[in-house]
């Protein structure tokens, strides 16, 4: 890779002579400069004289202060659209004659001018790479500015061909890989915290654990996503065995279950482009090939919207909760409500209840599940299989959803068809306790 960039550079270099682009042009300052760069790259025929440019342009933008860089994303979003004399002489042909080749040319008129800008960007020296981050840009402003929505859905239009299945590779991770992208495991790693080297080698070591992640061959060694994976003789109801320090391994060939346990997306820039179903999927094809002894797949997954919900929920007069049971939850405004043991009991039974009418009645305004997680995992036709309270005691598992987590069913010879259900109808699939739990009173 590394001669590669070199020789590109050389090419950009000589291209730049070659086309008498001067010193000056070559190190943008202002937002403005980093524009007017992006109109030239449009202009340009010559492939290595655009490269040049394009590489001039990410360099440019990624010297820019914050505010800086705002400007150039709000200009490729107003500045860049479609060529309004083209579109308009394309829409009066394709009235005059609607004909597959008019179509055709309406719908390159139609192209705003950002996705070739794009398209050119990318042809830099590490450009794949210096789009994504600068899509991490745009979506910590998007909400300050709902104006470069149409920016963002020109990059999820194009990153969602550039990072299809096709080009990603799925690699295993383990202690013998390289330290490089070990330490970005450890930095990426979202839902169980990595404390250090040690927690990381307790993780990847034991013949018991596995943990695979996508890679894409234009991002060098950044993983994408990654997954970690227990094998187990039962299905888990609580994340401390699996990641606690000590036990006994289990021999890969006792283990009949596959847990996923964390799931964490590495790449910000890289939101709304889903690969994880691509890599459990694929994570499933690769366990049984190894160890055909298996029979289940599932997930200890967390449920980051929990507490904020039932929070809501215990204001509500008119919510499903009794009298008698807010007297019970008044036990979590108290830091230390675990320290009781019966107590505790009596509130996660009453948790584990508000849980499951949590997953199968609290939808967003597009009736889609609120929590995240379950979107994700219903989406790529998963069964919610079992509701565990007391799950995760960690600070983070007890300040999201007071300790529940729950596992998710991956039924090979179901998934289609519950992918169907939720596609096509928001169904959210749960097992009978889950659904017994929802209609139990106190």
């Amino acid at each position: 890779m590394t001669f590669v960039t070199d020789m590109l550079a050389t090419v950009s270099r000589r291209s730049r002579e070659l086309i008498g682009w001067k010193p000056a042009e070559l190190q943008p300052r202002k937002a403005s400069d980093v524009v007017a760069l992006g109109r030239a790259l449009l202009s340009r025929r010559g492939e290595a004289s655009g490269t040049a440019v394009a590489r001039d342009i990410l360099d440019g933008y990624r010297l820019l202060d914050d505010a800086g860089r705002l400007a150039v994303l709000r200009d490729f979003a107003e500045g860049f659209g479609a060529d309004r004399g083209k579109l308009d002489a394309a829409i009066a042909a394709y009235q005059a004659d609607p004909s597959p080749a008019a179509a055709a040319t309406l719908h390159a008129a139609a192209e705003p001018r950002r996705q070739e800008l794009i398209r050119r960007l990318n042809l830099a020296p590490r450009g794949t790479a210096a789009l994504v981050r600068m899509r991490d840009d745009l979506l910590a402003a998007l909400p300050a500015h709902p104006d470069l929505k149409v920016l963002d859905d020109d990059l999820v239009h194009l990153f969602s061909s550039w990072f299809n299945r096709g080009f990603l590779v799925v690699r295993r991770i383990d202690w013998t890989t390289p330290a490089n992208i070990l330490e970005k495991i450890i930095r990426y790693e979202a839902v169980h915290e990595i404390r250090d080297w040690d927690e990381l080698r307790r993780r990847l070591e034991p013949v018991d654990r596995r943990c695979y992640a996508f890679f894409h061959p234009r991002l060098d060694d950044e993983p994408l996503i990654f997954v970690e994976v227990a094998l187990t003789v039962d299905i888990p109801a609580a994340i401390g065995p699996l990641i606690a320090e000590g036990g006994t391994p289990l021999a890969a060939d006792e283990a009949r279950v596959a847990v996923f346990y964390s799931i964490s997306n590495c790449q910000t820039g890289l939101a709304g482009i889903s690969f994880g179903s691509l890599l459990i999927k694929q994570v499933v094809e690769e366990l049984k090939r190894e160890l055909p002894k298996l029979t289940t797949f599932v997930t200890l997954s967390p449920v980051p919207g929990f507490a904020k919900w039932l929070a809501r929920e215990r204001k509500t007069e008119t919510g499903f909760l009794l009298e008698e049971d807010r007297q019970v939850l008044t036990a979590l405004d108290a830091p230390d409500w675990r320290a009781d043991s019966a107590r505790a009991q009596k509130v996660d039974k009453l948790l584990a209840r508000c849980a499951a009418r949590y997953f199968l009645t609290a939808k967003t305004t597009g009736n889609r599940p609120l929590d995240p997680v379950a979107r994700f995992h219903l989406g790529n036709g998963a069964r919610l299989e079992r509701i565990n309270a007391g799950a995760d005691l960690s600070e983070a598992g007890l300040g999201q959803s007071h300790g529940v987590m729950v596992n998710y069913l991956y039924d090979l010879g179901r998934i289609e068809e519950n992918h169907e259900a939720y596609a096509e109808r928001r169904e959210v699939v749960a097992g009978s306790s889950v659904r017994k739990l929802a209609e139990a009173r106190s």
